[in-house]
């Protein structure tokens, strides 16, 4: 199969006929075998009959209903595990990315022997204060902070060989940082391609001020966890002996001063107090790390989601 389109989506039941008709149109006339997933996140309107509806019309139509919402990472995880095509184009169901950019993505993946090519949004038609702006800084710091040099790591639109999907977990936010996780898995070959920004047709935008919060927060974990994931007591252990260590020195230094020095008692010095929280912290950190490596070879799948129903699959 030539390729797998990946389509999370919530309460999108307007865009999705026209949606899967445009698809169908641009991989008709290029000749593609091809499979659509449509990934519904926990919809509350008519999303899942539309889905239904239109494998009836098109076989190469395919679903995954979960039973509740779990995020946008969640619904990428499904449809990467259920993909079959040798590239696989991930795009949002609001009309705002444009089926015509997939021959160009998988022309930068099959003939180009890129991993990943990212879209980039480069003239948007979003809120300029309350979006454009915001997605400015967070792009800045993630490209600033992971070292992949991409200008829009949020766009849904992006292509992906085969392999990298497969070998990737996408579980919590993380759906913002792919490409991150792409290249902790050992895929460097990572690009980006300017996109068309479509305005909105349908619906209203499921993204609010929060995501640009939990963004951050998101960027710190998966840093962390890159680097230390399989190795908890490497970063653990370290700042914990460091800590006990500048604590011991300080209680070796009251020792020698109480009793060769100084009159006056340990207890009533403030760089007592320093010192012993110092070994207690280094303690704690030193125990973090031995729990970590517990937990770390010992975790169970992370990514269980109930699916109600699925169709095609």
């Amino acid at each position: 199969m030539d390729l797998s389109i990946v389509i999370p989506l919530l309460n999108e039941e307007e865009s999705l006929p026209e949606l899967a008709a445009w698809i169908r149109s641009v991989m008709q006339t290029n000749h593609y075998s091809y499979e659509i997933i449509m990934i519904d996140d926990g919809s509350t309107d008519n999303s899942w009959k539309v889905i239904e509806t239109l494998r009836q019309e098109n076989n190469h139509i395919k679903g995954i209903k979960f039973q509740r919402n779990y995020g946008k990472s969640a619904a990428l995880n499904e449809g990467f595990k259920a993909a079959q095509g040798d590239v696989v184009i991930t795009m949002d169901a609001d009309m705002q990315d444009s089926p015509d950019e997939i021959p160009e993505l998988r022309k930068l993946i099959i003939e180009d022997g890129f991993d990943l090519v990212s879209g980039w949004k480069k003239v948007r038609y979003d809120n300029a204060l309350t979006k454009n702006l915001p997605s400015k800084l967070f792009n800045a710091t993630a490209s600033k902070v992971s070292g992949i040099h991409l200008h829009d790591f949020n766009c849904g639109l992006k292509a992906y060989k085969k392999k990298v999907v497969k070998n990737i977990e996408v579980y919590g936010e993380m759906h913002r940082y792919i490409p991150l996780l792409a290249k902790w898995s050992g895929f460097r070959k990572i690009t980006e391609k300017v996109v068309e920004h479509r305005p909105r047709k349908y619906g209203v935008t499921k993204f609010g001020w929060d995501r640009f919060v939990n963004g951050f927060l998101d960027l710190a974990s998966i840093m962390f966890v890159g680097r230390f994931g399989k190795k908890p007591m490497h970063i653990f252990g370290l700042w914990g002996t460091i800590v006990f260590f500048i604590g011991f020195c300080i209680w070796i230094y009251l020792f020698i001063a109480k009793f060769f020095f100084a009159t006056f008692s340990m207890t009533a010095r403030p760089l007592f107090y320093v010192g012993l929280i110092s070994l207690v912290i280094g303690t704690q950190l030193f125990l973090a790390g031995f729990l970590g490596e517990l937990i770390s070879r010992n975790a169970t799948d992370r990514n269980h989601y109930l699916i109600e129903e699925k169709t095609g699959i």
